[in-house]
């Protein structure tokens, strides 16, 4: 009865323009939704799109901006039958929903939007234990029944267009407008052809950037957007315009519509100069993040609007300036002495070379000298017709300081010297924060590099790359890690993964995931039991954090890999041909989330020239493109890209990558090994004749690969000494491995102990034990032990030549 009371009152005002969006709020109030949204057919009726949401954002349960009519989504389903859907964890388990989200357990409901949305639906999304009860879907019912597409997105989509509403075809720039629209251009539909510029044409050239990312689909995500500009008027100042607009996505093959109203909004403004300039220079260091950012923001605040030539921005760091932007660019537009002092790409002057300047600091304030001022040549020709020097004081000190030129004389006004010292107060803060976030931000990131592999090792018949970078939003470590592990036999681990949050406490849970996974590899465990251990060890630590990962066993002799995925994304594979391959097999769930969990090895065949691409979802996914999307464009990438540059590859497919969270990359190119080696296995039994039966064996062995007698003793002995260690201090079964690769003979005796051998310190004259290691380590060029499935593996590498 009060959602039913509350949706009257909000229906009594047809015209209001967040009507659609308050009635969705009743869904999270009443219904105890976390998210609700309306979806409405496109203007061509074979996509529902989404026109409005309200609650957390719909990504993170994987809902999309549209759903094809035809597709077997659950919104398409409610809008064709007719019928309300309720879904719960297990219905949705498997779904494109549910892959597209972290999210572990949660409720949809699709209901038919029953009003005058043209045919829409309501979604709504609920996080707790009991999902949607009796009276939750009462209340949906309710709110289907009261939503309403506005009029204006209603008008664009092919209807009667109000006297306010636009239309903008975002493909072609074509424009439908209404008649209020035009009078506030001062147009006549006569006059008007249609185009987007033509308006854009009228508005004030600083209004142009802001202007332009409503305009362009690329720099908007689906939702609302409210802007103010200002249009050329025949006599007196501009006029300031309000635009309130929504992208409306076409679905696929269709361009996307931004729609919207246009009203005047010059009685909301008293002065539009100075304070204005201010205001917005204000919100521009706002969000400006690091000292370019402050930088550019300070330029396009004060150079065009005070019509000067040349503006410089300088961080005073021990007495000497250190300039962080000029502009122009160009060294030829600044002073001598800069170019002289020019290192790298700005200059880095001594304070005391400019006395006038250095008592500007000093005393703090702002300082203006006309055309003609007795300066020193280092500032007058920074401004020969004028130039201000504005300290910027931050904390109690001097941060910085701006200096701005004018080539002709110009006229310093009232309004205008206060302007430069609010700009000059804003700037200096905004200098010293950035600063900070700066510093900050360096350390996070080396600490985050510190967690990573220094470097990749080099591999037999392959080239590996790696990229990792960090998000560009706030200042908390990630836990996206990757790794490439060389494993014997010639195989090769590659691990990527992403560990669930942005805090020190995920990068400390991604170094112990990274250690595990590589201590598991090197022990010899096929891919499947190194992850099932991996999470065992991730339930076991007993965090409230879990991690994805992908793990890639690839043979190198024999071109050929298995994998394993926990939660995470496939491998991508580009072949030589450049066709891409994503196979879209079974995989596990991420790690931490369930004890007995399966994790089954999925296969990769590989050509010499195939190139394995792993990443993490900060390239792929991001607030306004799906997972999907984000894979079809890397498919793109890596298909057109040449693969002999490898590292321009990982560098390219970075390239435009929308970071809201950290993107690790890592690229393998397998070429196949060119010389192959030669191996033969022999199994120990403990029988009197062992040693003598694995000797016959070795000779044999090497007889038939063309090994000399001379380099055969020395095999032999190394053989005889291991295999005797293994039989003597050891029970179970033992193995005699024997690889040839070139010039180099490879002697490996696996046993069950995990138990390393110790080279004695001492051994006395009458002591009848002992010297095997001695002599192994003789006779051979280097030796070694690593555990092996519960045992280990003893082997030495000895140099022979071949007949």
């Amino acid at each position: 009865m009060r959602a039913e009371s509350a949706l009257k009152a909000l229906t009594s005002d047809p015209t209001s323009p967040d009507r659609l969006r308050r009635v969705l709020e009743q869904a999270l109030v009443f219904a105890g939704a976390s998210l609700a949204a309306v979806y409405t057919p496109a203007q061509d009726g074979d996509v529902l799109c989404l026109v409005e949401s309200a609650g957390v954002p719909r990504t993170l349960f994987g809902l999309r901006d549209g759903y094809p009519l035809a597709g077997g989504s659950p919104v398409a389903d409610a809008h064709r039958t007719g019928n309300a859907v309720w879904l719960g964890p297990k219905e949705l388990s498997g779904s494109a929903e549910s892959r597209r989200t972290s999210a572990r357990d949660f409720f949809l409901a699709v209901l038919p939007a029953r009003g005058d949305a043209g045919g829409g639906c309501l979604v709504a999304v609920s996080e707790r234990p009991e999902g949607f009860d009796t009276e939750d879907r009462k209340c949906l019912e309710l709110i289907a029944d009261a939503v309403t597409w506005p009029a204006s997105d209603r008008a664009a989509e092919g209807g009667e267009l109000p006297a306010n509403a636009f239309g903008l075809a975002m493909d072609t720039g074509r424009v439908e407008i209404g008649d209020e629209i035009l009078d506030l251009f001062g147009l006549t539909r006569d006059d008007f052809d249609g185009k987007v510029e033509t308006l854009l044409g009228l508005a004030v050239p600083e209004d142009l950037p802001s202007l332009m990312s409503v305009v362009e689909a690329d720099h908007m995500s689906i939702g609302d957007r409210e802007l103010e500009f200002r249009v050329l008027q025949p006599s007196g100042p501009p006029k300031w315009l309000r635009l309130s607009g929504r992208l409306v996505p076409g679905g696929e093959g269709r361009p996307a519509r931004l729609v919207g109203t246009v009203a005047d909004a010059s009685k909301l403004r008293s002065d539009v100069t100075d304070v204005a300039r201010v205001q917005r220079l204000a919100a521009a260091l706002a969000t400006a993040g690091t000292v370019r950012d402050v930088s550019q923001a300070v330029v396009s605040a004060l150079r065009k609007p005070l019509h000067a030539d040349r503006i410089a921005l300088a961080e005073l760091e021990n007495e000497r300036l250190v300039v962080i932007v000029l502009d122009p660019p160009e060294p030829e537009s600044w002073p001598e002495l800069w170019r002289l002092e020019w290192r790298s790409e700005w200059p880095d002057a001594p304070v005391r070379t400019m006395p006038t300047l250095a008592a500007a600091l000093r005393e703090g304030r702002a300082r203006i000298w006309p055309a003609g001022s007795d300066l020193e040549p280092a500032l007058a020709e920074v401004g020969p017709g004028g130039l201000a020097v504005l300290p910027l004081p931050a904390g109690g000190r001097m941060a910085g300081a701006c200096l701005i030129g004018w080539d002709a004389p110009h006229d310093f006004g009232t309004d205008e010297r206060a302007l430069l010292t609010a700009s000059a107060g804003l700037a200096g803060q905004a200098l010293l924060r950035a600063h900070a976030f700066d510093a900050e931000h360096e350390l996070v990131g080396m600490l985050q590099r510190q967690l990573l592999p220094r470097r990749l090792p080099t591999l037999p018949g392959a080239v590996a790359v790696a990229r990792y970078l960090p998000t560009t939003a706030g200042l908390e470590v990630g836990g996206d890690w990757y790794d490439v592990i060389p494993l014997p036999d010639n195989h090769v681990a590659l691990v990527i993964g992403d560990v669930q949050g942005h805090n020190a406490g995920a990068a400390t849970l991604m170094s112990q995931m990274r250690t595990a996974l590589r201590a598991y590899a090197v022990e010899g465990h096929p891919p499947d039991v190194v992850v099932s251990h991996a999470n065992r060890l991730l339930m076991d630590l007993e965090t409230d954090l879990f991690a994805t990962c992908c793990y890639v066993d690839v043979d190198m002799e024999e071109g050929f890999a298995w994998y394993v995925r926990a939660g995470h994304l496939p491998p991508v594979l580009r072949h030589p041909d450049g066709g891409i391959e994503m196979p879209d097999t079974e995989g596990g769930p991420p790690l931490g989330v369930v004890a007995q969990a399966d994790f089954p090895m999925s296969p990769l065949r590989l050509q010499p020239g195939t190139v394995i691409a792993l990443t993490t979802d900060g390239l792929v996914e991001s607030a306004d493109a799906d997972i999907d999307e984000g894979l079809d464009r890397l498919a793109r990438e890596l298909s057109a890209a040449d693969p002999a540059h490898l590292d321009l590859v990982a560098d390219a497919l970075l390239v435009g990558a929308r970071r809201s969270d950290d993107v690790a990359l890592l690229l393998l190119r397998y070429d196949g090994m060119t010389l192959r080696p030669l191996r033969e296995s022999w199994t120990v039994w403990r029988v009197p004749e062992a040693v003598g039966h694995a000797r016959r064996f070795t000779r044999r062995a090497l007889r038939g690969w063309g090994v000399p007698r001379d380099d055969m003793d020395a095999a032999l002995l190394v053989v005889s000494e291991l295999v005797t260690n293994a039989l003597v201090h050891t029970d179970g079964r033992v193995r005699l491995d024997l690889t040839l690769l070139g010039d180099r003979l490879r002697v490996a005796v696996a046993d069950s102990s995990p138990r390393t051998p110790v080279k004695p310190t001492s051994i006395g004259w009458e002591a009848t034990g002992g010297r095997g290691i001695l002599l192994v380590e003789a006779m051979s060029g280097t030796w070694g032990t690593v555990p092996v499935s519960g045992g280990k593996q003893v082997w030495a590498e000895l140099a022979v030549s071949r007949s």
